[in-house]
C-alpha cells in the first residue's frame, strides 16, 4: 500500500517542460493538481535556481521575457523552501550512502529530493531516474 501523499515538491523537470511547450504558471499547476488533487505543493529554493538558468540562457529576448513571467507567477503563488541546516544533512547523508553504493546523483536532484525528504512530502518529477534512487523518497511522475 502506498503511503498517504502529505504534498508534494514540484521538481524542475515539470516546470521546464511546461514553460517549454509555453503553458502558464497556472495551467503547469492545475496539469499537477488534477493528478494530486488538492494537496499542498512547494518548491525547492534549488528548483526557482535551475528555472531562472533558462531565463539567463534564453537566446531570445522574447523567450526571457517569457519564462521570467512563468517564474515570477509560479514564485507569486507556490511556497519556496530554502534549503535549511537540516536539508543539509539530509543530503550529505544520502549522498554519502549512495557513493559508497557507487552511486553518484547529480547534485540538484540529491538537494531537490532532500527539501521533500526533509518536509515529508514526495517529489512530482519527470525524471524518476534519479529520483528513484534516493532511499525513502516517495515519487509522482508527472
Amino acid at each position: 500500500m502506498e503511503p498517504a501523499l502529505l504534498g508534494l515538491v514540484i521538481d524542475s523537470s515539470v516546470l521546464i517542460a511546461a514553460e517549454r511547450v509555453q503553458r502558464t504558471a497556472a495551467q503547469a499547476m492545475e496539469s499537477v493538481q488534477k493528478i494530486i488533487g488538492e494537496l499542498p505543493v512547494a518548491l525547492s529554493a534549488l528548483t526557482v535556481a535551475e528555472v531562472a538558468h533558462g531565463i539567463h540562457r534564453a537566446n531570445t529576448p522574447e523567450i526571457r521575457e517569457r519564462r521570467r513571467l512563468f517564474l515570477d507567477e509560479q514564485k507569486a503563488n507556490v511556497p519556496i523552501y530554502p534549503v535549511t541546516e537540516a536539508t543539509t544533512e539530509i543530503i550529505a547523508r544520502v549522498g554519502a550512502e549512495l557513493a559508497a553504493k557507487g552511486v553518484i546523483l547529480p547534485l540538484g536532484d540529491l538537494i531537490i529530493g532532500a527539501c521533500a525528504l526533509e518536509l515529508g512530502y514526495a517529489i512530482g518529477t519527470s525524471n524518476t531516474r534519479d529520483c528513484n534512487r534516493i532511499p525513502g523518497l516517495n515519487i509522482v511522475q508527472l
